[in-house]
């Protein structure tokens, strides 16, 4: 069913009536030239201009595209806030397979429609693009991060996003075992594209045992190939029940934490760099009462867009690194504040970072 617009009544829903809804503007666009389908959702420009990669993913649906990138604009409002960016949150997502529409031409049609907003959006690589398409897209939009360095930016930022975890594991271990290091604890890795292989490099680098899964052999053969110390497991579900699993770090996509992978986890901690890990409201609850200590994934995986609001300003590695390195006393303090508080780690971020958005309004 459409309204008079054409457009799916579920979809007007989501935006105007669901718990997905409070965003401050979200664009259709549409290129027939060049087959472009993409959202752009502004969740909010309270602190500054909207920031967030853009996600080139074959959704089953228009109302499943809309509805990521609502979920994805609102995380990113509170992962900018908790990063102590001068950014607010937003989120675009392109309708396709990649694989198998992605094209220069397309890629130019999007840059337009970023630039039309004039700077309320300032967008970046994420799942399903690479910096070649943001140097693609830049030429059309100056609103645009995530380049390489032959063109004005920084490159990959999946290396601070695995620091940036790695800083928040640390944390985790911390707060529960009273020691930073990870040296003899087994960690198990589900996912180990862009950012799980570094975060591997990290771990091993502590000393600690590493466990991983990919849906990708290619990306598992990488690690096995250089680091042959480095265990396999068949899959996640095989991953998450592994016995004597310290920590889980899910580094796919979404929804990792749910009603069948929660009870049966083995581990104490969760830490990853996987956005929306939570499946649905009420699971940070049944992981804090398993004892599961979860480390906010929008905290620890904010080490790339530290970088890429850095590249805004003239990008300076060593300075992005020292503020990534921050992660580890943000993380810290959210488990003070949720200890303090008496609710799960999730909610405590959720109030710090609602509280700085509701800081700059009235100011």
């Amino acid at each position: 069913m459409t309204d008079v617009t054409g457009v799916p009544v579920d979809v007007l829903r989501t935006l105007f009536h669901s718990d997905q809804g409070g965003h401050e503007q979200v664009v259709i666009c549409q290129d027939r030239a060049t087959g472009l389908k993409a959202v752009i959702a502004l969740h909010s420009t309270a602190l500054g201009p909207a920031l967030g990669g853009t996600r080139f993913y074959p959704y089953a649906s228009e109302a499943e595209a809309v509805a990521d990138a609502l979920n994805l604009s609102r995380g990113m409002s509170y992962k900018n806030a908790m990063a102590g960016l001068e950014h607010g949150g937003g989120k675009a997502v392109i309708i396709g397979d990649p694989e198998q529409i992605k094209s220069e031409e397309l890629l130019l049609a999007y840059g337009r429609f970023v630039a039309s907003l004039g700077g309320r959006y300032v967008t970046a690589c994420d799942v399903g693009t690479y910096v070649a398409d943001m140097d693609v897209v830049a030429r059309e939009c100056r609103w645009t991060t995530g380049r390489s360095p032959e063109n004005g930016g920084a490159g990959d930022s999946s290396v601070l996003t695995a620091f940036g975890v790695f800083q928040g594991m640390r944390a985790s271990a911390q707060h529960l075992w009273g020691d930073p290091t990870l040296r003899g604890r087994k960690v198990g890795v589900a996912g180990v594209g862009k950012v799980g292989r570094h975060l591997v490099e990290h771990l091993l680098s502590d000393g600690a045992e590493v466990v991983v899964t990919d849906v990708r052999e290619e990306s598992v053969r990488r690690i096995t190939d250089l680091h042959p110390e480095v265990a396999v497991a068949a899959d996640t579900d095989t991953l998450i029940r592994t016995e004597g699993l310290d920590i889980y770090a899910p580094c796919a996509l979404g929804g990792a934490l749910n009603d069948a992978s929660v009870p049966v986890l083995t581990a104490k901690i969760v830490c990853g760099a996987a956005n929306n890990q939570l499946a649905h409201p009420g699971i940070e609850k049944d992981l804090a009462d398993r004892s599961v200590l979860y480390a906010p994934d929008y905290v620890v995986n904010a080490g790339g867009v530290i970088q890429v609001a850095d590249e805004l300003h003239g990008f300076d590695f060593d300075r992005c690194r020292a503020k990534a390195a921050k992660i580890f006393d943000t993380t810290l303090a959210i488990f003070a504040r949720a200890k303090a508080d008496g609710i799960p780690p999730a909610a405590a971020a959720d109030r710090i970072a609602e509280q700085r958005m509701a800081d700059a309004r009235r100011n």
